[in-house]
């Protein structure tokens, strides 16, 4: 922290410091090893019954990059700390959201190892040296309270365009540069890594960081915290290491605050040296602890893995028999304090929420079309295919800040929620938001990469033309994705919000009577369940029915263009959406379809609510139009599935063997007896296509064997054509209703 002032630490204090360290651990411990029972079995049970997680976006996400990839090359002024100057240092990005800073360009191309690297996980990044101090001033408790006058900067800035990185319990870091520009391509940069290092690592679903996601949860529950915890964020051994410094915080600043002599500068100095001490003696105890640990954990998994597999059956009827018997405790006084103290201010804290994030996601959905309209509009000027193409590669990196800005309003606007219900973990909010809106925007770049590949082969006179349908195409499934994406955020939001006052209020009346329940669970599967887990499954249960309610009826009322979940996704998969059947440079041998209307050619806006059939009409006049599946009978009303079916019907060079059957009819009404919707539960595609095959063999409408027009030879048709991978083409385009 800006100098090299030693910190209090002697050996004595470090000694005590590992000692309370390694206690917290052992503390941790049984947690840990429990939940990783638990997430083990969970883990082999998914294995066995194949659970896959169903397809709820429609646009395509490219491949992870390689984590050693770099992101971002720039030369700037790093403030050494080791030696009180400035240097001029060559700092890279890395895929990974990892920060190096190499002596100069020639040493990092070179592969020397970089002088310094970094992880900016929990970090602040600001350029006003009046945000900076206020920073710091909250982390200094002072106290003596001296009344100072204003104190000089603890660092001296060389230039006119500084950037301060504030990190907990660790050293800040100081960076200048010669211009606004590049100064606001930094802060940037610094936002993205530490939005992803904060968030990245505990999204995994590995066994190893949901059992630690549940272990520090009852950890913390246990002394009491059931709010969410602004500190979990970055690796397991960092919010380990969190925990430890929150319980030796309080004791560091009563033994050695007084302590502190000299000015205030110097005094912060010495405060900040210290407790970065502290942190890496405390991560050197935790990373080694917590490593032995996981290792035992997965050992003592292995040898239970038999047991599991054989036993599947038998476990998960114990479970839910333990489960009957705590719902007939729990449920009552659970679904009482929901809707007394919850359920009244779930829609209120919906509505703060659903403005500014929303509002992020429509200026990321514009920033795109305008970064598109650009493009094409350069395109047509200069008529250069591989300047178009290379801005394509690129338009995913555009930068987001302004949109980003729109969810920050979230920090001060939910103010009220920390006096109902301690929440203050707005900076976890607001951070995977943002990350979700750097997801899409990349999602629909690549998506529209896809699509214009091959056109970007062919004569430049239709590339226009096709960047325009494309760019079309990709804006309702980015407005799909949106509402997907932002009725999931809004979900948990409100779950991580309300949760912990549901779990506070029981905790009294119900965690004392949990260890009674244990009886109901055979002595052999005691590893795999635990009474707290099915406890807090039901809490959540009861909760996830008010949330559930409250944003469906959000998305019923069309507010922020939020569709409902009526649109049947089992008729599109991502490939069917873009990915054509026919191979480049070849031809359909379908006739052309005839132009649409006018009125047909209008672009959907993001509050459109067309119907299907105007999408389809729309679809059809793709560049690559792919052959059409069978999803056009998915339509009730008489004349768009004649329609429709009849658009399929002349793709398929069929259309004038329809108009001469006698069995026009008996066609028509095949296809609306397959439009009916299976509403016995969801299926999977091939299991839907099976199911709709018996319905045809149960109400046969019997055709001309030779009619060309026979649904048989429909499908026959498309079965030839069809891509392994792609299903029913038609679907591609459906704009998702809204009710």
């Amino acid at each position: 922290m800006g100098g090299s002032s030693s910190s209090l630490l002697d050996e004595s204090k470090s000694n005590y410091i590992r000692g309370r360290a390694e206690a917290e651990l052992k503390n941790f411990s049984p947690h840990y090893r429990r939940q990783y029972s638990v997430a083990f079995f969970s883990q082999l049970h998914d294995e066995v019954e194949q659970h896959k997680t169903a397809q709820t976006q429609l646009l395509k996400q490219r491949e992870p990059l390689e984590p050693g990839k770099p992101l971002y090359e720039e030369h700037m002024l790093h403030y050494i700390d080791e030696i009180k100057k400035w240097k001029e240092r060559f700092v890279v990005v890395r895929a990974n959201y990892s920060i190096e800073c190499h002596d100069n360009y020639e040493a990092f191309v070179k592969g020397a190892q970089a002088r310094y690297r970094l992880l900016p996980t929990g970090g602040t990044a600001v350029v006003s040296l009046d945000k900076y101090n206020a920073l710091v001033d909250r982390a200094f408790p002072d106290p003596n309270s001296v009344s100072e006058e204003t104190s000089p900067p603890l660092v001296t800035m060389p230039g006119p365009f500084p950037v301060f990185l504030r990190l907990p319990y660790r050293k800040d870091h100081y960076f200048c540069f010669t211009n606004e520009e590049s100064q606001n391509h930094f802060v940037g940069i610094l936002g993205d890594c530490i939005r992803h290092q904060n968030h990245d690592f505990l999204k995994h679903n590995t066994c190893e960081v949901q059992a630690f996601l549940k272990a520090v949860q009852f950890y913390r529950q246990e002394k009491g915290h059931y709010e969410s915890w602004d500190m979990l964020i970055g690796s397991d051994v960092r919010v380990l290491s969190n925990l430890v410094m929150e319980e030796l915080l309080p004791t560091l600043q009563t033994e050695m605050l007084p302590k502190l002599k000299g000015k205030k500068n110097e005094r912060k100095r010495v405060w900040f040296a210290t407790l970065e001490a502290a942190y890496i003696l405390v991560q050197e105890q935790v990373s080694e602890g917590l490593n032995t640990l996981k290792d035992t954990c997965k050992e003592t998994a292995k040898q239970l893995e038999s047991r599991i597999r054989s036993d599947m059956d038998q476990i998960l009827n114990s479970k839910n028999f333990l489960a009957g018997k705590l719902k007939a405790t729990v449920s009552e006084p659970a679904v009482k304090c929901c809707t007394e103290s919850v359920q009244p201010y779930l829609a209120s804290i919906l509505e703060e929420l659903m403005g500014p994030i929303s509002s992020g996601f429509s200026d990321v959905r514009a920033l795109f079309e305008n970064e598109i309209d650009a493009l094409n509009q350069n395109f047509q000027e200069r008529n250069n295919p591989e300047v178009l193409k290379k801005a394509l590669e690129h338009l995913g990196e555009v930068k987001l800040h302004d949109c980003y800005q729109r969810v920050e309003v979230l920090r001060e606007q939910l103010q009220e929620l920390r006096n109902r219900f301690k929440y203050s973990n707005t900076s976890r909010l607001v951070h995977s938001t943002q990350n979700h809106m750097q997801q899409l925007m990349e999602n629909v770049a690549f998506t529209l990469g896809h699509l214009l590949s091959s056109t970007l082969k062919d004569s430049s006179g239709k590339v226009p033309t096709a960047i325009e349908k494309a760019k079309q195409r990709v804006l309702k499934q980015y407005d799909y994705d949106s509402s997907t994406v932002r009725k999931k955020i809004f979900q948990e939001a409100l779950i991580d919000i309300t949760l912990p006052t549901i779990q506070k209020s029981l905790a009294p009346s119900c965690k004392p009577e949990l260890q009674k329940f244990e009886q109901f669970i055979f002595a052999d599967y005691s590893n795999f369940i635990q009474v707290e887990n099915v406890y807090e499954e039901i809490l959540l249960q009861t909760l996830e029915n008010e949330v559930g309610k409250v944003v469906k009826e959000a998305a019923s009322a069309k507010k922020h263009n939020l569709f409902v979940d009526s649109m049947d996704l089992h008729c599109v998969s991502q490939s069917s959406l873009t990915e054509s059947k026919t191979p480049p440079g070849t031809t359909h041998a379908s006739p052309a379809k005839q132009p649409a209307s006018p009125a047909e050619k209008q672009p959907l806006q993001p509050e459109d609510s067309q119907s299907a059939l105007v999408a389809e009409k729309q679809e059809s006049e793709a560049p690559t139009t792919p052959q059409q599946g069978d999803a056009t009978a998915a339509s009730t009303d008489t004349a768009g599935t004649e329609e429709a079916l009849a658009d399929n019907m002349a793709l398929l060079g069929l259309g004038s063997a329809m108009e001469e059957s006698p069995n026009k009819d008996a066609l028509l009404l095949t296809a609306r007896q397959e439009s009916v919707p299976d509403t016995a539960g969801e299926v999977t595609e091939g299991e839907k296509i099976e199911g709709k095959e018996d319905k045809t063999e149960e109400h046969p409408v019997h055709l001309e064997p030779q009619t060309p027009a026979s649904i048989n030879n429909i499908r026959e048709l498309m079965a030839e054509q069809e891509d392994p991978e792609e299903e029913n083409k038609d679907c591609e385009d459906k704009e998702p209703e809204q009710e």
